[in-house]
């Protein structure tokens, strides 16, 4: 037997269903016995609210296990593309079944009820009725099956291409971490092996370091959000390996409003454009050089900032795209193209990353989740 291909009304509650189809036939019956009242007052002729309210509820409710039949059909042969006359030669003696069964029920129950004035007669009045109205009615019913149906199907396909949509972002992070944190630890063990022959106790004091760091760093990889807290913390940490090997040569400035502390940003969103400005500007400079990393909140967005001083004049090296690249991807994936990442000169010869970002709070990343914390906590000021 072949069913169709979506499973979403298979997964509602069935007593929805029964629900909502009784609820349906009685205020079908309801508004025939409000007409059968209205045209008896109108002829002048005598009529009776519960005589009437019987009649046409129970004929009305004899429907509804008759309805979900063929809702059950429908969901087992629906008429689509190529198979229009194998499922409509199902369907057909289907609703031809339900015509005799309700000729049946009328049969059976017109004495109690008393739809017919005298007895009637099975195949002479009860069967030919029941043809004429109620064979057109099912069809109604097998059509409003199929628009069921396929309201549920689109409604399926819309949230699996939701989930896939999910899955891909979720995936297209994981590979851009893959190529980030090795390119990470690759410039940080370069730096020690540059210290470990001729200054044993600065390699060993940078090994440490980076061990915490990497510690802490696999701690943050599971989140997909950190609090700007613990990334200026796991920076910090960075940079104090950076300052074992460059000493005096390298001066870190932060400007970090306090009020920007409990956004949630990426986790190692800053890391990789600090990493830039060490590796290609201050570690070639001859002169000490400094990294200046700023944060705040302006126009209801967050922005943030990482400036150095330049190579003091040394001609720029390959090389150095590959944490902005990183960077952008993850902000596309993430912020869903709502966050910005500009690259400038500086008037000394420096370089400026700035980044604009929608506000988020970590504290309803926590409580809510990642999906539902966007919903509430992006500010729904446009970034500039």
């Amino acid at each position: 037997m072949e069913r169709a291909d979506d499973t979403a009304a298979s997964q509602r509650p069935r007593w929805l269903l029964w629900l909502a189809m009784f609820a349906g036939w009685t205020a079908y019956g309801l508004l025939y016995a409000y007409q059968a009242v209205e045209m008896y007052a109108e002829l002048g002729e005598p009529y009776s609210w519960p005589g009437e309210l019987r009649t046409n509820l129970v004929g009305m409710w004899g429907w509804v296990p008759l309805a979900l039949f063929l809702f059950w059909m429908v969901d087992r042969f629906p008429i689509r593309r190529g198979q229009v006359l194998r499922a409509c030669s199902i369907l057909m003696p289907a609703a031809l079944g339900v015509v005799f069964v309700r000729s049946c029920y009328i049969h059976v129950l017109d004495p109690w009820i008393h739809w017919y004035k005298a007895p009637p007669s099975f195949w002479g009045d009860v069967m030919p009725t029941s043809l004429q109205n109620n064979l057109l009615l099912s069809w109604i019913m097998i059509g409003l099956a199929h628009a069921r149906l396929y309201f549920d199907r689109a409604h399926a396909q819309e949230r699996r291409a939701s989930e896939l949509q999910a899955q891909l972002a979720q995936a297209r992070l994981d590979a851009i971490s893959a190529r980030l944190n090795p390119h990470f630890l690759f410039n940080a063990l370069n730096s020690i092996a540059e210290l470990v022959h001729h200054d044993a106790a600065r390699a060993d004091r940078m090994l440490v370091a980076l061990s915490a760091l990497l510690r802490r760093s696999l701690d943050t990889s599971r989140l997909q959000w950190v609090s700007l807290r613990e990334e200026m913390e796991l920076l910090a940490q960075y940079l104090d390996i950076e300052k074992v090997r460059l000493g005096e040569r390298m001066q870190v400035h932060w400007h970090v409003a306090e009020e920007c502390l409990d956004e949630a940003v990426p986790p190692l969103l800053l890391q990789p454009l600090v990493e830039n400005a060490v590796v290609h500007a201050i570690a070639r400079r001859i002169r000490p050089g400094s990294v200046r990393i700023g944060a705040g909140i302006a126009s209801g967005v967050l922005w943030l900032e990482v400036e150095d001083d330049g190579a003091d004049g040394l001609p720029e090296v390959e090389g150095n795209g590959i944490g902005l690249a990183n960077t952008r991807a993850r902000l596309q994936a993430m912020y869903d193209g709502r966050a910005m990442l500009s690259v400038a000169a500086t008037d000394a010869g420096g370089t400026r990353v700035e980044l604009r970002l929608p506000r988020l709070h970590a504290a309803a990343v926590a409580a809510h989740g990642h999906d539902e914390a966007r919903a509430i906590g992006f500010d729904r000021v446009p970034v500039p």
